[in-house]
């Protein structure tokens, strides 16, 4: 195997989880944090209770769609930065045995 490759495929691992994780438990609790945020800045422009006007609504839901692009940021990032770490430990534990390996094959 060459150097780095445990690296890469943690980090497509890690990617993975990180999207299924999020498929799971991060896209409604984003939407709704993300509604209340836009609900929170529609109220203090239009002023609370918020009106159904066109405006607020777009206010509400561009929040909502960014809510989700950075739940899905925080666990795909997360995810993938955990994979490559995992990938690179088992890349220097492996690059570790082969050193040891040569020193013991040398001193024979």
């Amino acid at each position: 195997m060459k150097t780095g490759e445990m690296t890469k495929r943690g980090l497509y691992i890690g990617a993975g989880a990180g999207l299924v994780l999020f498929a799971i438990i991060g896209l409604l609790p984003g939407s709704f944090i993300g509604g209340v945020i836009g609900l929170n800045i529609a109220g203090s422009i239009f002023g609370i209770p918020v009106s159904s006007a066109v405006l607020p609504r777009i206010i509400i839901g561009a929040s909502m769609v960014f809510g989700i692009l950075v739940a899905g940021l925080v666990f795909v990032t997360g995810a993938s930065l955990l994979g490559w770490l995992a990938g690179h430990a088992i890349d220097a534990i492996r690059a570790g045995k082969e050193v040891s390996i040569e020193a013991t094959a040398e001193k024979k």
